[in-house]
């Protein structure tokens, strides 16, 4: 059986449809049914009942599906270590971030990748509305993310920089002539709710949900993503609170940005799990310690 037959045979054992099966793959419906039937001849049992309104596994091809994934996924892995290797690299080292600034940071990548040069830095955004699930689930090996981070499973290392906090507003909101804004405006004219669960301490790090003088900060629409959120912005239907740096990697002509009186700012560091600490990881965050805290 071809890599890629044994790719198409997992991709529909999941997806349990020849069309976004086809669509994930960027191959044609016909090349994934022909794929499954060579499959099933080979074998000489059915993999898949299908029907006009559904597709699913059969207890045939459930088995193979159970024996050949992790047969399949040490594959790849295999074929990524030999890549690697071929290029002088012996291990890797997966970043996510939720926030976008990027490129304030490559100070800091850039130095561990002069003082570790086997170890190829693989960064990648992450959104927050699912904040921990990808270093749990193994997707990343370090996440930057807001602090504080309170998980008992997770270790917080250093801050790798700070910024003022800013209140998005579209450009025709009432307080966009202000000029700036104090976090009693936030019980006024409310901000996103998160997309899905995450913990209250550290949303409330973001964006409180109470108001120094104690007015609780309601909850408005709930946003799939930054996007939709500034969108629902511009629209005048809430303001948000975002770290400053979206003034220069978020600006759009219908957004103002106001600073926020007397609010402390926001820190921004590394976190990994416990559990999967190593000298990688110990070699990032010692870089981050001697170069210290960027101010934004």
């Amino acid at each position: 059986m071809e890599l890629r037959d044994i790719e198409i045979f997992l991709a529909l054992a999941e997806e349990l449809h020849f069309g976004r099966t086809a669509a994930r793959l960027h191959v044609s419906p016909a090349r994934v049914s022909q794929a499954i039937k060579q499959q099933e001849r080979r074998i000489g049992g059915a993999l898949f009942d299908r029907t006009s309104r559904s597709v699913r596994l059969t207890p045939l091809g459930q088995l193979l599906c159970d024996d050949m994934r992790p047969v399949y996924t040490g594959l790849l892995a295999s074929l990524e270590r030999a890549r690697l290797a071929a290029r002088g690299v012996s291990a890797v080292l997966r970043i996510g971030m939720i926030n976008t600034n990027g490129y304030d940071l490559r100070p800091f990548w850039e130095a561990f990748r002069s003082r570790h040069p086997q170890c190829e830095l693989r960064i990648r955004h992450h959104a927050s509305q699912e904040p921990f699930g990808p270093l749990r689930r193994d997707e990343i090996d370090v996440l930057v993310a807001w602090l504080p981070i309170e998980e008992a499973d997770l270790t917080t290392g250093p801050v790798l920089f700070t910024e003022p906090k800013v209140l998005g507003v579209g450009v025709h909101h009432p307080l966009a002539e202000r000029g700036s804004a104090s976090l009693e405006h936030l019980a006024d004219f409310g901000v996103q709710a998160p997309v899905a669960p995450v913990p209250e301490y550290w949303e409330d790090a973001f964006q409180p949900f109470f108001t120094p003088a104690g007015r609780a900060v309601p909850r408005r629409e709930m946003a799939a993503n930054w996007e939709e959120n500034i969108a629902i912005v511009a629209d005048g239907g809430m303001v948000t609170l975002t770290g400053a740096h979206a003034t220069r990697y978020n600006s759009r002509p219908d957004i103002a940005y106001l600073p926020i009186d007397q609010d402390p700012c926001l820190r921004w560091g590394l976190v990994w799990r416990t559990e999967t600490e190593n000298d990688l990881i110990r070699g990032l965050a010692q870089t981050v310690r001697s170069l210290g805290a960027a101010r934004l």
